[in-house]
């Protein structure tokens, strides 16, 4: 049997990136050493703010192409506050990569991980097990993303376009119910996506909010419901562990996103895929950190759960049920590293960084019997 070869573009980016992307490569051949069926070859590309200070481009041409030859994208993290185009706004090339390959799906998991600590005090808290979806091709963003629609800003206002278009939402919710069923399959407990809006205030949102109820009707097997996002940032936080499957406008996405990691331990434990019809794109929720970066410290599971996605999702599109398992295999890895508390992150008031946490998951990997 021929080893097939998944070619992934590497983009590392500024601060912690290369740290976090480092390790992840290290505990991704660790996985895979002993795997028949399969492997990953790497192709780095460069990019971020440091690129775009240096020779005044954020992704030079020969990384768009490795990410567009590539079967995935592995992502670091990239910006840094210092470093911005002129019109003010910080250097985020995933941005334009969102775009380019039309990554509409913000898909981030939210799943208490077992021996971290929850800032809920709530024994539910360690049931808490969604998936938020960001569309990201409008909203919002959609002024950032296509600045030619984009009305000029002058000394006494500014503007920001947001756009809400029927064919966007529609893939958007359709993606939602699909996931919902995949779950659901998984476990029976799950199957059900709940629409998060502002539909009582803004005419897109309306118009959002109308379109999710006809998807709606066209997936009579999954239950469907709906929040304002004002109520389901109390909800988040008073009683997570009822939601499953989460689809939002990108601006609410981005937002509630981050508060939901941080019931889960932070940032550096939510990991996150951009997912369009032809490509994908894996990378943790978090930023740069350049506060920390060169120190050791950076949490690496974030990313590391990117690259379990990743693995997952290539099983998916190409038919590969080993690629599937071997995601799901580094998942209960980290959740075997982590398990009775015996790992603490700096965003938990620890001292285990990205040296100390790769090894931990390298280990439970090792043992691969209790992974079964």
């Amino acid at each position: 049997m021929t080893k097939h070869q998944f070619k992934i573009a590497v983009l590392p980016g500024d601060g912690i990136g290369s740290e976090i992307m480092n390790v992840c490569i290290e505990v991704l051949q660790r996985l895979l050493e002993d795997q028949p069926r399969f492997g990953l070859s790497f192709v780095h590309g460069a990019g971020g703010a440091q690129h775009y200070a240096d020779t005044g481009i954020a992704l030079p041409d020969s990384t768009m192409r490795s990410c567009e030859d590539a079967d995935a994208i592995l992502f670091g993290s990239m910006g840094l506050p210092h470093i911005r185009y002129p019109d003010g706004t910080e250097v985020n090339p995933q941005l334009g990569l969102r775009k380019d390959f039309d990554l509409f799906a913000g898909v981030r998991p939210i799943r208490a991980i077992p021996g971290v600590p929850s800032v809920l005090a709530d024994p539910r808290a360690a049931q808490i097990d969604f998936v938020l979806i960001r569309e990201q091709s409008e909203g919002l963003f959609y002024g950032r993303l296509y600045p030619e629609h984009q009305p000029p800003a002058n000394d006494n206002e500014a503007f920001d376009l947001g756009r809400i278009t029927r064919a966007g939402s529609e893939r958007l919710f359709d993606f939602a119910f699909s996931l919902a069923r995949q779950r659901r399959a998984a476990n029976p407990a799950k199957g059900r996506v709940t629409c998060v809006d502002k539909a009582n205030v803004l005419n897109s949102m309306a118009f959002f909010h109308k379109i999710y109820w006809e998807r709606a009707k066209l997936n009579p097997d999954i239950a469907a419901d709906h929040c304002y996002v004002d109520a389901m940032a109390l909800n988040l936080v008073k009683r997570p562990w009822e939601y499953d499957v989460i689809p939002t406008e990108n601006q609410f996405g981005d937002i509630l996103s981050d508060l939901a990691a941080g019931l889960i331990g932070g940032l550096g434990m939510s990991p996150s895929g951009d997912i369009g019809d032809k490509h994908g794109l894996f990378q943790p929720s978090h930023g740069t950190a350049p506060d920390i970066a060169g120190q050791g410290k950076a949490n690496p599971t974030a990313m590391i759960l990117s690259a379990a996605m990743m693995l997952e999702w290539l099983g998916q599109k190409h038919g590969m049920p080993e690629a599937t398992q071997e995601g799901a295999r580094l998942t209960r890895a980290v959740d075997a590293a982590f398990a009775g508390g015996r790992l603490h992150s700096c965003e938990q008031g620890g001292q285990d960084g990205s040296r100390a946490i790769a090894d931990a998951i390298i280990g439970a990997l090792a043992k691969k019997s209790a992974l079964a």
